[in-house]
């Protein structure tokens, strides 16, 4: 026994040594990595200070989204108008959701920032916007975390899903649960751009469902959906249909960005 303690105490010591060593190395290269490969502006690609940080001429057109809002689906108003008020649209047709929350409105540098990750394959960006997002996780714990899924053919072409790398970093963050492959793209469906309410709303329609075998953990658990942009709620709302129908307490949707008519 004594010499398995030893063992192990010299592993640890070995282990230590070789951390204590990393981290000099890391701190010894980070100058001339700095210089080889310096931190830039995520929205225009400008040298900036320190990584995930925008240049000043992009960073003054980003518009942030918070109180006061609509407290269903983070729709900005002009005034506080009262604690736990709804907008219109979502007085009109509920949401399948219980709450959504957004960083930024929809706009130029928003989207460019999208974009990136979304086409231009810089997955790197998703700790960017995951960094952004971060502010508006509810305070709850033992959530799940769940990305909007792609089909297997969009992520074959892509190489990843962005909704998974932000959901990936957020959870990290935060350390919660994720579930890349909670819910499950069944259907192929074609971009949702140029499409009205009604037709994303049809196009969406049965184009999800949750694996058989999560639907144990998701039942009377608070789930936290993660998308990049969220436009008409047509996609938001299919996933949510089929977490409540698994069983899910609540719903809860954080974007990088929303759609706001008027907000670019």
């Amino acid at each position: 026994m004594g010499g398995i303690g030893l063992a192990v105490n010299r592993a640890r010591a070995k282990t230590g040594a070789m951390n204590a060593a990393a981290a000099w190395a890391g701190r010894a290269l980070k100058p001339v990595l700095d210089f080889a490969l310096p931190p830039r502006c995520p929205g225009c690609g400008t040298v900036t200070a320190a990584p995930h940080r925008f240049c000043l001429d992009c960073w003054t057109q980003l518009r942030f989204l918070g109180e006061p809002c609509c407290v269903r689906c983070a729709l900005p108003f002009a005034y506080e108008s009262g604690p736990a008020v709804e907008c219109g649209a979502c007085l009109a047709e509920p949401p399948g959701f219980d709450r959504l929350r957004a960083a930024l409105v929809y706009g130029e540098i928003s989207r460019r920032v999208a974009l990136k990750l979304k086409y231009g394959g810089r997955p790197g960006v998703a700790e960017t916007m995951a960094r952004f997002m971060a502010r508006h996780l509810p305070g709850e714990d033992g959530m799940i975390v769940a990305p909007v899924p792609l089909h297997r053919w969009r992520i074959w072409r892509r190489g990843y899903n962005q909704s998974a790398l932000i959901a990936t970093a957020l959870a990290r963050r935060a350390g919660l649960e994720t579930r890349l492959d909670l819910i499950r793209r069944v259907k192929r469906t074609p971009p949702l751009r140029g499409m009205g309410p009604r037709e994303r709303h049809e196009t969406v329609r049965g184009a999800f469902r949750i694996e058989p075998r999560h639907k144990a953990a998701v039942k009377g658990r608070t789930v936290l959906l993660v998308d990049d942009i969220y436009t008409s709620g047509a996609t938001a709302n299919a996933c949510a249909a089929v977490l409540r129908r698994a069983g899910a307490a609540r719903i809860e949707v954080l974007c990088w960005a929303r759609v706001v008519k008027g907000g670019d």
